[in-house]
């Protein structure tokens, strides 16, 4: 479905302060991966200072996964994305969306609005102007999550990386779809786009105690579900995995939460330049 090579990146905060986060960035650049991606909610450290500490720490590109749209105004938000892109000379991706459920309460611990569906939407485009103007000839990437008709349509005309936002036990058919109407909306721009895939978990441990909380089913029935959420299997069963999703979806760029940083590093080596 595409010739585009495989990118890792690895999702992670600095919740144990700046030398666990840099000893963190420097591991997954020693890995080969090629991104830090940080969450946003206030629970976490603020995302923009974070990544340029860390896009400071190594040479690896930095992204947010995902800033919420509701939770600063336009203009700060593209600000803050637009001088992230600045000083890190081009290796920042903004990763924005509409928000989370749990966003709704952190918007209302800032003094914000949480507005309608449509009003978030807006406001992200709002935000993604912003960040034209400022960003001028430089141009930020754009990581933008589709599953409705409406968000596949503006991430068919605005994103640069596109992340299928489907349930965790989504069928493979249905997002194969989801990939194939993303393509046809974006027309000329489909080759253009890179399709990722975040992954709660990699390799044959167990998975992580707050599988349930993210994705509201028992980790039991996740594994059993054949979700896209997981990669089990050794390096080489992983490695032939990706490659079938890069075939059946496009997907190529792929993240793994900073808990399995080191079990996706040998399918990193396996799928290099591939």
């Amino acid at each position: 479905m595409t010739s585009k090579r495989f990118r890792f990146g690895v999702v992670a905060s600095p919740d144990g302060g700046a030398e666990a986060w840099q000893s963190t960035v420097r591991r997954a650049a020693g890995l080969g991966y090629n991104t830090i991606l940080m969450p946003d909610g206030l629970q976490l450290l603020s995302p923009f200072p974070s990544l340029a500490i860390a896009a400071a720490t190594a040479d690896i590109r930095v992204g947010t996964f995902v800033a919420a749209a509701p939770m600063r105004p336009p203009r700060a938000a593209a600000w803050d994305a637009h001088t992230l892109t600045v000083l890190t000379d081009g290796r920042f991706d903004f990763g924005i969306g509409t928000g989370r459920p749990a966003a709704e309460q952190f918007a209302a611990e800032l003094g914000l609005p949480w507005g309608t569906a449509q009003e978030r939407r807006e406001q992200l485009i709002e935000t993604l102007d912003h960040l034209t103007k400022l960003d001028g000839e430089r141009r930020t990437p754009i990581m933008l999550a589709a599953a409705g008709p409406k968000s596949l349509a503006l991430a068919a005309e605005r994103a640069d990386i596109v992340s299928i936002a489907k349930p965790a036990t989504a069928p493979r058919e249905e997002v194969a779809t989801l990939a194939r109407e993303l393509r046809e909306l974006a027309g000329s721009r489909a080759d253009d786009i890179e399709l990722a895939m975040n992954l709660f978990a990699a390799g044959n441990g167990e998975l992580p105690v707050w599988t349930k909380q993210a994705t509201g089913i028992d980790a039991e029935e996740l594994a059993k579900s054949d979700s896209l959420m997981l990669l089990p299997g050794t390096p080489q069963e992983m490695a032939d995995e990706l490659l079938r999703r890069r075939d059946e979806f496009g997907a190529t760029y792929i993240s793994v939460n900073a808990t399995y940083l080191e079990e996706l590093a040998p399918v990193i080596e396996l799928l290099a330049d591939k």
